[in-house]
């Protein structure tokens, strides 16, 4: 998934008709903190995409008279942690259902950077660390309040961060409460070196999901 943000928009329905007319696979978003602002998440399973069809769109028309906003580029990859039943529901069919979800109206997305501290401990207090973490996303996703996509960036991201995370909600509440819930575990408040910065969007246009 490679997400981009963009200011100085005048006609976001330009915009819409375009990415309708390119079949482009994503999601537009109005952003909450500039009135003029922005967002387009795309994705694929092949990075070849990014280039040939998204690159070759945003260089041509209505979106070529936008302002980028390059620190809120992102980019990133689906990932396996190892036990999961069925890889093409983790990597591929969950991750696209969720970000073209039309109920979920609301999507926040960040990048983050462990700190060295995290990778000095133990793989058993690791996984401790990350249950802790990864419990309470789950919490909120069981209440249908708030699902999370998470992204491995390593190698990819010009800041070098980690990873990238989206959060994505009917509501936007639950999506800030995440976060802050997320402050107190050991992960967020011992082991991360950067968080941010934060992209907060409502969804404007999205593509259809794909029919299999």
């Amino acid at each position: 998934m490679q997400f981009f943000a963009f200011g100085d928009c005048m006609d976001t329905h330009a915009l819409t008709d375009a990415l309708a007319s390119a079949k482009i696979r994503g999601v537009l978003y109005e952003d909450l903190n500039d009135p003029r602002g922005v967002g387009l998440l795309t994705l694929s399973e092949d990075p070849a995409y990014f280039i040939d069809e998204v690159r070759a769109f945003l260089t041509r028309g209505v979106f070529a008279a936008l302002t980028p906003k390059p620190e809120h580029t992102l980019l990133g990859r689906t990932y396996a942690i190892g036990y999961e039943p069925d890889l093409d529901e983790t990597l591929v069919d969950r991750p696209t259902r969720r970000v073209l979800d039309p109920s979920l109206a609301w999507h926040v997305w960040y990048p983050l950077r462990r700190a060295g501290s995290f990778e000095q401990l133990s793989a058993k207090e690791q996984s401790v660390i990350l249950r802790e973490h990864g419990g309470i996303g789950h919490a909120y996703g069981k209440a249908g309040y708030a699902y999370d996509i998470r992204l491995a960036c390593h190698g990819l991201d010009k800041n070098d961060n980690d990873f990238v995370v989206g959060l994505l909600g009917p509501k936007l509440y639950p999506l800030s409460s995440v976060v802050q819930r997320m402050r107190r575990t050991r992960q967020t408040s011992l082991h991360l070196e950067r968080l941010g910065p934060f992209f907060v969007g409502r969804v404007l246009w999205r593509a259809p999901l794909p029919v299999k």
